[in-house]
């Protein structure tokens, strides 16, 4: 089998990129308060050089340095979180409160997304290391699955972090074997699971992985309605279908599963907590929530924020389900009972031919009168093409961050607020799928997304 070009231009690409988080200065004497991680990073470059047979001027790894005073650093940041193999954070407590840090991560996150949703397979490429101490209770659900070996470097490495073992004198040895053993692991994951360069991504563009500080859990519903193999009208080609609605790949082929597993992962990269559904399993008859009105403008968001309906969603929608009378029926009451905090995105793909047909035409329009108020509000937002027609896997990943911070601010903006009041009751019917997850004791589920 012919090597892929990226692969053999990869002698080339920096092993690692270093994701830190930038301490600010304060005392009088103007010292730099990142030279440890410049030394840290210095250190592991030097590593990795002896380790690899990079050539002359190749650079070993990438970290940002003074790029933030300068031009084209956000470009400069992009195009190595797009190109380096193995991603290196450095887990502290300011890394998980720094919006930069969550950029980055989701930046490099998506590219591993992208990797296994086009059938590459999985990709241990995020490597974190422990600057400081931290506990497993302040790390983000969206990067609770990456694995953070704390036993391989020592007990000391575990208390203390990196930082501690760098300045202290008397622990010189251990700061060595934990830097050898680091870009040790940096080598090998690079080599035996190279992850493929993607396109570099927006930097102002590129939300963070991590919610904000103080905000408690986020938590969103994903509804796919999409027909099954044996719901299809005949002549429909069936590749993109499977068994069950959740089975749909419109992006087949360049995506290899299914779309809802992709938003899935996503969006729990966002740092939600999501759950998922298909319309076939929605009540026939939707809930009518009562109306008991929207906090006050300006008014303490530290409580405990529910509607009946049980949070912000997003209805995925294939055009050919308008095909089959009992789903366009649950459509159409899916559309009359939506609250502003229910979005849709609508994919499709350019390169299947029977999208641009006659057919494929038609059913888009008769998709529009199905769900009018759903789609007529998501072409007056920002996000407009989730509504309009996302035709690439590429640009479904690039706008679904974008929906779901549209429509976590629409469920802030007009939800029902009230005090918490001991345990949620168990909600009665609703449209947006199973009951939401429980609301543990502490901060609002709230925070911009």
């Amino acid at each position: 089998m012919d090597t892929p070009e990226w692969a053999r231009e990869a002698d080339r690409r920096p092993y690692f990129f270093l994701s830190y988080a930038h301490t600010p200065s304060w005392g009088p004497d103007g010292s730099d308060p990142d030279h440890w991680v410049r030394m840290l990073f210095a250190d592991l470059c030097d590593h990795i050089m002896a380790l690899t047979d990079l050539p002359a001027g190749a650079p070993a790894g990438f970290m940002d340095r003074e790029m933030r005073s300068g031009d084209g650093w956000p470009e400069l940041l992009s195009e190595n979180l797009a190109s380096c193999r193995v991603f290196v954070p450095l887990f502290s407590p300011r890394y998980f409160a720094s919006e930069m840090c969550g950029r980055e991560w989701f930046a490099f996150n998506e590219r591993i997304l992208h990797a296994r949703a086009a059938g590459h397979g999985a990709f241990p490429a995020i490597v974190p290391a422990l600057w400081t101490h931290v506990h497993y209770d302040q790390l983000p659900d969206s990067v609770r699955h990456v694995h953070v070996d704390r036993a391989a470097f020592g007990d000391r490495y575990k208390t203390t972090g990196i930082y501690g073992l760098i300045k202290l004198n008397r622990l010189r040895d251990e700061y060595e074997e934990t830097v050898l053993e680091l870009a040790q692991r940096i080598v090998r994951v690079a080599h035996e699971s190279p992850l493929p360069p993607g396109r570099p991504r927006a930097y102002e563009k590129t939300p963070s992985a991590f919610r904000p500080r103080g905000a408690g859990p986020r938590r969103l519903h994903l509804t796919v309605a999409a027909p099954t193999r044996d719901t299809l009208p005949e002549h429909r080609d069936t590749r993109p279908y499977g068994t069950e609605p959740r089975d749909w790949n419109p992006y087949h082929p360049e995506s290899a599963g299914p779309l809802a597993h992709l938003a899935e992962d996503l969006i729990r990269s966002l740092d939600y907590r999501i759950t998922v559904s298909s319309l076939a399993d929605e009540p026939d008859e939707p809930y009518e929530p009562e109306d008991e009105g929207a906090p006050e403008r300006g008014e303490s968001t530290d409580r405990d924020v529910r509607t009946p309906e049980g949070g912000p969603g997003i209805l995925l929608v294939d055009r050919w389900v308008v095909t089959d009378e009992e789903h366009r029926r649950k459509l159409q009451a899916f559309d009359a009972h939506a609250r502003p905090w229910i979005s849709a995105v609508v994919p499709w793909n350019r390169a299947d031919q029977q999208c641009h047909s006659d057919e494929g035409q038609r059913l888009a329009a008769e998709l529009e009168q199905t769900l009018p108020s759903i789609l007529d509000r998501g072409r007056r937002v920002d996000c407009r093409t989730a509504a309009t027609g996302v035709p690439t896997l590429k640009a479904f990943t690039d706008v679904l961050p974008a929906v779901v911070a549209h429509t976590t601010r629409q469920f802030l903006k007009h939800a029902t607020a009230r005090p918490p009041s001991g345990p949620s009751p168990v909600p009665k019917p609703r449209l947006m799928g199973p009951t939401p997850l429980p609301t543990p004791a502490g901060p609002d589920d709230g925070g911009a997304a």
